[in-house]
């Protein structure tokens, strides 16, 4: 017997199916193979068809059992993550009313920003953890302002992940991370923030029926099984946003753990299990995964947008036609630490929260033209990029996280080992790993939920372990250069 996993992501949809008994990955596909687009009618805007995300599901699911040769009447529960923020409407025959305003979209940032100010700083911080921002409720705000004849046909408020549920299984509902990442839940009430929605002048009915994370939350319909080709009957058996389902994925549930992803832009995902925070401003706080009032458990999110695109930029304009990232890697580790002095700011993809949002671009200081090369350009940027996740990570220590290790998957930035040498070495930490991806973890957790393993740290103890990079006995260098790199950030963000 089988359990899939969904991964909707704003590009394309992954599934992943694991053997129950093992954990064992049987396989791993996505759809479609060309980006799924994104339309933004003004400047800021994006949004995406929830219509298509179903379709996506549907096909990938074909896709994946046609790879696998697995029938799916042997598939026993279904676990789905997916982009955040994201805000679908449905009225009440379940129909959409517009397409998604989806995580990229910036429509409602002063929306969330008077909302701040207009409840109170202290009560969001203290209650939220958060400012109301320019998440899933203050987009809902938007659409009562703008659109208020779509607006007035609203019943439920879903994210993305409630919207594939919904689709599955014929009933709308969400869960407590899914409402703290649209900053609607009320940490310490431990129920949905009716303050705010009485501010925002919403209706808390809108909310769907709030289920466990993991656990039976409607079983798939005919007419969703004729769609979508899997057993009428099965269970959804577990939804989480995408960086509390990354961490989950990587084996991160405990204080002290992080969950780090170096794409296009950076992600440093730390537990903790403190309810405060002093860094709403630069960071995010989510109910985790296996988050309880009793046991509170906190994903604090962290996002560097200036991280592995600045390294793509160089691939594309400094680079051989021909060579790869490895290829790049190792021109890099032709030159010592330090860049022989050469130093890169990485912040050029739009304004950066933890620096906050300050958006003055990338910088290069010190560039000799009778010394430095292209090599010394691909090594600068990976430590530029290195010292911007320690930037980050002290912050989170600021705010009361307790680092104990770092774990990262196997497909990013992390595979360099001057990039994850540096990171260890200065945050004085452990990084591992891991091969797998969120559609696994899903898949996994869908198995944890219908009692397949005892515990969350059975089910992904099996992960494939690649390697472990240990901080560096001698940091003296390391710890230089990343003062004079924090010194050149001081300058360029903080006249």
């Amino acid at each position: 017997m089988y359990y899939i996993g969904f991964d909707l992501g704003s590009s394309s949809v992954k599934a992943a199916l694991i053997e129950s008994g093992t954990g064992k990955t049987i396989g791993v596909t996505n759809y479609p193979e060309e980006e799924m687009a994104i339309f933004a009618e003004q400047t800021g805007w994006a949004e995406q068809d929830p219509n298509l995300w179903w379709k996506n599901c549907c096909q990938v699911t074909q896709k994946l059992l046609a790879q696998t040769g697995v029938s799916s009447q042997n598939i026993k529960g279904i676990g789905i993550s997916y982009q955040m923020h994201g805000m679908v409407i449905v009225d009440r025959d379940q129909q959409v009313l517009r397409p998604s305003i989806i995580w990229c979209d910036s429509r409602a940032v002063e929306i969330g920003n008077e909302a701040f100010r207009g409840v109170g700083e202290d009560r969001c911080v203290s209650n939220l953890l958060n400012s109301p921002g320019n998440f899933t409720l203050s987009k809902l705000k938007w659409v009562k302002e703008n659109e208020p004849e779509i607006y007035d046909k609203v019943d439920k408020l879903l994210l993305p992940g409630d919207y594939i549920a919904m689709r599955l299984t014929g009933e709308t509902t969400t869960t407590i991370s899914g409402l703290s990442e649209g900053i609607m839940w009320d940490f310490k009430e431990n129920r949905p923030a009716d303050w705010l929605f009485d501010y925002m002048g919403i209706s808390t009915d809108v909310i769907p029926t709030i289920v466990p994370t993991f656990s039976d939350q409607g079983k798939v319909t005919k007419k969703a099984a004729d769609e979508i080709g899997l057993p009428e009957g099965i269970p959804v058996l577990y939804r989480a946003g995408d960086q509390p389902n990354n961490a989950l994925s990587l084996n991160a549930f405990e204080p002290g753990e992080i969950a780090a992803t170096g794409g296009t832009s950076g992600v440093v995902y730390a537990i903790t299990d403190s309810t405060k925070t002093q860094e709403s401003l630069r960071i995010n706080s989510f109910a985790h995964v296996n988050y309880t009032k009793e046991a509170p458990r906190i994903g604090k999110l962290l996002n560097i947008n200036g991280a592995g695109i600045q390294y793509s930029w160089m691939k594309q304009n400094m680079a051989n036609t021909n060579d790869s990232y490895n290829d790049m890697n190792k021109l890099a580790a032709s030159v010592p630490f330090g860049s022989d002095g050469l130093r890169i700011l990485p912040f050029g993809n739009g304004a950066e929260r933890m620096l906050n949002n300050q958006n003055k671009g990338a910088r290069i200081s010190n560039l000799n033209f009778n010394l430095h090369k292209k090599e010394h350009l691909f090594r600068a940027a990976l430590e530029g990029i290195a010292f911007s996740f320690v930037y980050g990570i002290d912050i989170l220590k600021n705010d009361g996280v307790d680092l104990s290790v770092i774990r990262a998957g196997n497909d990013n930035l992390f595979r360099s080992e001057i990039f994850s040498n540096t990171i260890a070495t200065l945050v004085g930490a452990d990084i591992n790993i891991i091969d797998t991806t969120g559609a696994v973890g899903a898949a996994r957790a869908a198995g944890v939920s219908s009692c397949a393993f005892k515990t969350l740290n059975e089910a992904f103890s099996d992960n494939e372990h690649v390697m472990t990079y240990h901080p560096l006995k001698d940091k003296k260098n390391y710890t230089e250069f990343y003062e004079i790199w924090k010194q050149d950030l001081e300058n360029q963000y903080h006249k």
